[in-house]
């Protein structure tokens, strides 16, 4: 494994491993399997875990995972605050020490404002005296860094850099995204300052290795240098020196070896020319067949209507890429025989969704649009008639099982 120091001298694993996408075994996340990630990576030296408040069950699963390990000592434990939901100066305090009993911790090393979006979120927290509160949690020992996760435009997020004396902040970048959000003129604003960088969605939600169109699958296969889609875009990012520490949501033992295996080999500024090339051609090909940048990342859910809004758009996308006829089969087998109805019709634009998108996407509008893709007229009778078929059996079996021995 390789490092990277932060402001301080402390070294950071190039790879982190986020946590927000920690297998689930139901509704729960599978622990025992998260376990075993966690300790293949941290073995490998992955000294770099991020969490969030609003990740469902992941703090929890990470406090468990680390306390039965006995690994606290052996990593830097990274959350964030969810400032969104912050209505009080005691909110603050309240959220922190839940996050502190969650992590089964008395200390965060890398504590940041979650999702700034704007100037004026940032702003809101200032007025409830966040300055304060972070110098005296720095001060106890409790927050080691403060920093920000931003989803925003570059503008915007070079004010916040500026705002602040922070000691890292947190960015969506990849070679898709290298001109949004805060882009590579926001990655060179911070690392002009001083300020490390960690990397969210280096492969966006799995875009840039599960859902590449064919023509650039046939480019990196063609490629000489004989790279897989994953490590072609971790090597991308790698290959710049601003950057601190790249995320990786790895939800298996296997990706977790590779991972490492890469992050162990990589060298700064060992893309040549034709490498540039490659990513170039690669990123005009994912332009050209895709229809909503959605990353998964979920912070549009739930849905109050109970529309599975990231499935619809997975497979929206998909319908680009691998045709409307597998597209639109797929979605009605994942979504057409749930108990619970999760379709894009269920919309009733009430725009929750699009408040908490860091995308930016129109989502209301996208929904219609994946709906009438996904769910024409045989599709929505075909799948009308086998919930009919599904439920009623269910209910036959719910009266067999009611009726007395």
């Amino acid at each position: 494994m390789q490092y990277r120091n932060d402001r301080n001298g402390n070294p950071i694993s190039i790879l982190g491993f986020g946590c927000m996408r920690f297998t689930t075994n139901g509704k729960q996340i599978d622990i025992d399997k998260a376990e075993k990630e966690l300790i293949t990576a941290i073995d490998a030296g992955v000294n770099y875990l991020d969490t969030a408040y609003i990740y469902n069950g992941s703090e929890v699963a990470l406090g468990e995972i680390l306390t039965r390990s006995n690994l606290r000592d052996r990593v830097n434990l990274a959350t964030k605050l969810p400032q969104y939901m912050v209505k009080s100066e005691k909110a603050i305090d309240k959220y922190f020490d839940e996050q502190l009993s969650r992590l089964k911790t008395d200390h965060i090393e890398y504590y940041l404002m979650h999702m700034l979006t704007d100037l004026k979120s940032w702003q809101n927290l200032k007025n409830l005296g966040i300055e304060k509160w972070i110098l005296e949690k720095k001060a106890s020992g409790a927050i080691k860094n403060i920093g920000f996760s931003f989803h925003g435009n570059t503008d915007t997020f070079i004010s916040i850099l500026n705002d602040y004396d922070w000691d890292f902040c947190q960015i969506q970048y990849n070679y898709l995204d290298n001109v949004s959000q805060a882009g590579e003129r926001g990655l060179k604003a911070a690392a002009a300052k001083g300020i490390p960088v960690i990397i969210m969605e280096p492969l966006r939600g799995g875009k840039l290795v599960n859902m590449l169109p064919e023509a650039a699958k046939n480019r990196i296969e063609a490629d000489t240098k004989k790279r897989t889609p994953a490590e072609l875009a971790l090597k991308w990012l790698w290959n710049q020196p601003e950057i601190t520490c790249v995320l990786s949501g790895m939800n298996s033992v296997k990706m977790v070896e590779e991972n490492c295996r890469i992050a162990s080999e990589v060298e700064i500024g060992e893309f040549d020319e034709s490498d540039h090339e490659l990513i170039e051609s690669i990123r005009e090909d994912i332009r050209k067949s895709t229809k909503v940048g959605c990353t998964a990342c979920g912070y549009c859910m739930p849905c109050p209507q109970g529309v599975d809004i990231p499935t619809a758009f997975r497979y929206y996308n998909e319908s680009a890429i691998s045709g409307k006829s597998s597209a639109r089969f797929e979605y009605a087998q994942a979504m057409g025989l749930r108990v619970q109805k999760n379709f894009p019709s269920q919309c009733v634009a009430c725009g929750k969704c699009m408040k908490h998108c860091p995308q930016g996407i129109d989502i209301i509008n996208e929904l219609k649009n994946a709906n009438k893709v996904l769910r024409p007229l045989p599709y929505r009778i075909g799948t009308a008639a086998a919930r009919a078929y599904m439920l009623r059996g269910k209910k036959k079996k719910a009266d067999k099982a009611d009726e007395p021995n």
